[in-house]
């Protein structure tokens, strides 16, 4: 499909675009290459210039709700490019996609073929009307375009090679996989334990078994799949602990916690700072029971704490005390250290620091192995690992060799 503004400049951005990805290891393939030289992006994303609709980083708000949060946009390139890599689309297959914006409906349908079926699914009728609208204009109109809410599947569509889904969500519903072929493929943003990952499940019988795991952040899923984090505030507004499944016994217990004198612990482990670390985000998820993400609000800030991260800094809460990450420099490179509060702040910074240790140690070079199974899935059946029991899925992290995760972490945790 070329470009049917024939305007040299957007043809010159795009290339730019694709070059980029290509460079920076999100495109990998010569199919997704072609596909995203192919499909005139600005075109589905009238709302921004065409140097940021090309911008290889970047998201198009397409859509805010009241309080001006983006609920609909036009993912960036980067995150589609490593999403349609994952799913390895193939020609004539039947891929599906939950969320409509319309461009990445149409680089599907590139990947597909002509002889192939693309379907993309939208919950909001402005939402999905907008996408038909732009998938016509391009020349896209062989994209099926249905409004439904995805939690129920695809109405009266047949069985997927491949399902991509385009939007944050928390559980995966039976409709889904059951939709999918049995050599099917299931490319799905996955919330577990306040962390997002852009998950590429293959369908292994009744059940999924992951085949790579990549950072990714979406807007969330609407209608009957949502699932919102629940927010403990201290210190009025200015701190908030965010937390997917589970809540502290006593929320009350943290009263005042941060009154208490700070204790600083350093683990010896450093990274690079440029450095991923994403198997380190997964594991402390996986280890530690009271797992939680700590936030600061910025007009609120007094300085009083000093994570890693301001926005979503991984933290442990036991009780009424806390420790949250920080680091410091040592030359070219960052160390993870821990600041802890409360009556046992010393226990439990020493706690996070552990795991620190044990990551450097045993898991820095690995990454685990995510399975998701039917809810009522017995607990003897499933594999070793953190387990995470959601509406519909039990969802297994699998560390290779973790012998002290299966003694210490086989209780599910019920959300």
């Amino acid at each position: 499909m070329t470009d049917t503004s024939m305007d040299g400049r957007t043809t010159t951005l795009r290339e730019e675009m694709t070059r980029a990805l290509v460079q920076a290891g999100r495109i990998t393939s010569a199919a997704v290459e072609a596909a995203f030289l192919a499909v005139p992006r600005h075109a589905f994303a009238p709302e921004a210039t065409p140097e940021k609709a090309y911008a290889w980083h970047d998201i198009v708000a397409t859509k805010k709700n009241e309080h001006g949060v983006v609920i609909s946009s036009v993912s960036a390139p980067d995150v589609q490019a490593m999403m349609l890599e994952q799913a390895e689309i193939k020609v004539g297959m039947r891929v599906g996609e939950v969320g409509s914006g319309g461009y990445n409906a149409a680089l599907m349908a590139e990947l597909a073929g002509p002889h192939g079926v693309a379907v993309t699914l939208d919950i909001d009728p402005a939402v999905t009307e907008r996408a038909r609208r732009l998938l016509d204009e391009t020349g896209y109109d062989r994209v099926q375009v249905t409004l439904a809410d995805a939690e129920h599947g695809f109405p009266g569509h047949g069985p997927l090679d491949r399902l991509i889904v385009t939007v944050g969500a928390w559980d995966i519903p039976a409709a889904w996989t059951d939709q999918l072929t049995e050599d099917g493929r299931l490319v799905v943003p996955l919330r577990m334990r306040g962390l997002t990952r852009s998950i590429a499940f293959d369908r292994e019988g009744d059940r999924l078994v992951s085949r790579s795991a990549e950072v990714c952040g979406f807007v969330t899923m609407q209608g009957d799949g949502e699932r919102a984090e629940r927010l403990l505030l201290i210190r009025g507004k200015e701190i908030g602990l965010r937390f997917d499944d589970g809540w502290p016994d006593d929320p009350d217990a943290l009263n005042g916690v941060f009154d208490t004198e700070r204790v600083e612990k350093w683990s010896g482990v450093t990274v690079a700072p440029a450095e991923p670390i994403k198997s380190l985000q997964m594991w402390l998820a996986t280890a530690l029971d009271g797992f939680c993400l700590m936030s600061v609000d910025p007009e609120l800030d007094t300085g009083l704490v000093a994570p890693q991260n301001k926005r979503a800094n991984l933290s442990l809460l036991e009780g009424d005390s806390l420790a949250y990450t920080t680091v410091r420099r040592h030359g070219d490179r960052v160390e993870f250290g821990v600041h802890g509060y409360g009556p046992n702040a010393d226990a439990v910074a020493e706690a996070l620091v552990a795991e620190f240790r044990i990551w450097d140690r045993e898991h820095r070079r690995s990454e685990p192995v995510i399975y998701a199974y039917p809810v009522d899935t017995p607990e003897a059946d499933l594999p070793a690992g953190r387990i995470i029991t959601k509406r519909h899925r039990r969802i297994v992290i699998s560390w290779p060799h973790e012998g002290r995760v299966e003694e210490s972490t086989t209780t599910a945790k019920e959300n």
